[in-house]
């Protein structure tokens, strides 16, 4: 059992775990976030895609001793409070979420992009959710979507 210390979503946490648990399972099962989701666990899906440190990363690959004592950014800290992401009222307004299974890491890795680049164009879109698979939409309502929240993120 390990003690890691990792600022998620702001908040400073501790959590024993095991130290074979990826950031996934450490997020999941230590500390009680499920918005990533436990796709594939072969870094193929995106599912569990989180911002560690401003990057876009696939925690089911991350092991967690590599993510200690760096900010992570899950899903759930996308909005603030009750007031929803740009991007999560984006994806509401254009239909870009079917299921919902791989909504929560493609909107990681948006809002990762939008961190670094607020005027992103569509092929910077395609290209930051290119390991977020989706098999309910045709990712145009996505990057629409994306292309709004960028749009309400500059104004």
């Amino acid at each position: 059992m390990e003690v890691v210390r990792l600022t998620v979503n702001g908040d400073e946490r501790v959590c024993g775990v095991p130290a074979h648990y990826t950031l996934l399972e450490t997020l999941r099962y230590g500390l009680g976030l499920t918005g990533s989701k436990q796709g594939c666990d072969k870094g193929d899906c995106g599912a569990c895609t989180v911002v560690l440190d401003g990057k876009a990363v696939l925690s089911c690959l991350t092991p967690i001793l590599e993510a200690e004592g760096r900010h992570v950014r899950t899903v759930e800290g996308l909005a603030s409070g009750v007031e929803p992401h740009p991007l999560q009222d984006e994806f509401d307004l254009h239909g870009a979420a079917q299921c919902g299974f791989c909504t929560p890491g493609i909107l990681c890795s948006a809002a990762a992009l939008l961190d670094r680049e607020p005027s992103p164009s569509r092929e910077d879109i395609r290209e930051a959710l290119a390991g977020n698979l989706c098999r309910c939409t045709g990712y145009e309502k996505i990057y629409d979507a994306v292309e709004g929240a960028a749009a309400r993120c500059r104004a």
